[in-house]
C-alpha cells in the first residue's frame, strides 16, 4: 500500500538525493508545511546527526500528516482490528520506499539509495503479509495504487513533482487508505465514502492554499483559485449533510484561505496552523461518522 504524497503541501516527490539539501527548497510538503528545509546548506560541523537522518528520513514532514489523516480517520470511525495495526506499517514502509524509488527514478542514481530501497521494501512486504493473510480482498485496490504512483513516476522523471497534478495524485492515494482501512474492517467501503470526502476535501484545499503561502505566494491566480475552492468546499459540506461540526471546520478554513496569504508567515508557522487544522479535521470527521 505505498503511498508517495506528492503534494505541494503534502509532497512526498524526492526534492533531494539523501544527507543534501537543495539551495532554496521550500518546506512545503503534499498540502503540509513544516518547516522541512530552511533553503540554507547545513554547515559542514556542528550538526552530523541530521545529514545521516535526512539519509533514511524524507526532509518533508507535512507527508506524515497527509499519510496519517485518512488513516487515523477511517479508524476513528471503523474502529480498530488487529490488522490495522501492520496496515499501518505498511503505508509508512511504502511511503518511505516510494520516496527513495522516485528519487532514484529522478536523479539516476539508484546506487545512493539502495540501503534504503531495500530495507523499507522488505519491512513493507513483511509487514504486508499479515494483512494478506487476514484481508486479501485489499489486493483489488493494488491496480488503483499502480496507477497513481505512475502518476508520480512520470513527474518525477521530467523534474516537475511541484505539479498540481501531482499532488492531486497523492492526495488519491493517501485517501484510498480510508477504504483499505475500512475493507481490512470487513466494513463496505461505499459506508466510508462521507468520510473520504470530507478528508479529500481538507487536502486539495491544503494544497491551494501552501501553495498561495510559500512556492505560489505572489500569484493572485493562485490565491483566487484557493479562496474559490475553500467556498465551495464549504457549501459541500452544507449541502452534503457532513454535519455542523465538519461546516464549522471548512469555514475556519475559508477564513484561513481568504486572510492569511500575503501574509509574511514563516514555513513553520504555516505548518503549525496545518496541523491545526488537521486536527480539527479530525475530530469533526470522527464524531460526525462514529
Amino acid at each position: 500500500m505505498s503511498r508517495q504524497p506528492a503534494a505541494e503541501p503534502v509532497s512526498c516527490q524526492p526534492a533531494t538525493e539523501p544527507g543534501t539539501r537543495r539551495p532554496g527548497a521550500g518546506p512545503e510538503s503534499g498540502g503540509f508545511a513544516a518547516g522541512r528545509v530552511s533553503g540554507r546548506p547545513a554547515a559542514r560541523s556542528g550538526r552530523p546527526a541530521r545529514g545521516r537522518r535526512n539519509r533514511w528520513l524524507p526532509p518533508q514532514h507535512g507527508a506524515w500528516a497527509m499519510l496519517l489523516l485518512p488513516y487515523v480517520a477511517a479508524v476513528g470511525v471503523t474502529g480498530p482490528c488487529w490488522p490495522h495495526l501492520p496496515l499501518l506499517g505498511v503505508g509508512l514502509s511504502g511511503y518511505l520506499f516510494s520516496y527513495y524509488a522516485l528519487l532514484a527514478m529522478k536523479t539516476g542514481r539508484a546506487d545512493r539509495v539502495r540501503p534504503q530501497l531495500l530495507i523499507y521494501g522488505g519491512v513493507t512486504a513483511l509487514l504486508g503479509v499479515p494483512v494478506l493473510l487476514a484481508r486479501p480482498a485489499v489486493l483489488g485496490y493494488v491496480p488503483l495504487y499502480a496507477v497513481l504512483l505512475a502518476v508520480n513516476a512520470g513527474h518525477a522523471r521530467r523534474r516537475r513533482e511541484r505539479a498540481l497534478l501531482n499532488d492531486l495524485a497523492s492526495v488519491a492515494q493517501s485517501l484510498l487508505m480510508v477504504f483499505v482501512v475500512a475493507t481490512v474492517a470487513e466494513v463496505p467501503p461505499a459506508d466510508l465514502v462521507g468520510v473520504a470526502a470530507a478528508v479529500g476535501a481538507y487536502l486539495v484545499g491544503t494544497v491551494l492554499y501552501v501553495k498561495t503561502m510559500i512556492r505560489e505566494r505572489g500569484s493572485a491566480r493562485y490565491r483566487w483559485a484557493s479562496l474559490a475552492y475553500h467556498l465551495v468546499a464549504l457549501a459541500a459540506a452544507v449541502v452534503a449533510g457532513w454535519g455542523p461540526a465538519v461546516a464549522a471546520v471548512f469555514a475556519l478554513l475559508l477564513l484561513r484561505a481568504g486572510i492569511l496569504p500575503g501574509r509574511r508567515l514563516t514555513p513553520v508557522r504555516v505548518g503549525l496552523i496545518e496541523m491545526v487544522g488537521t486536527l480539527l479535521v479530525l475530530a469533526a470527521v470522527v464524531t460526525r461518522w462514529a
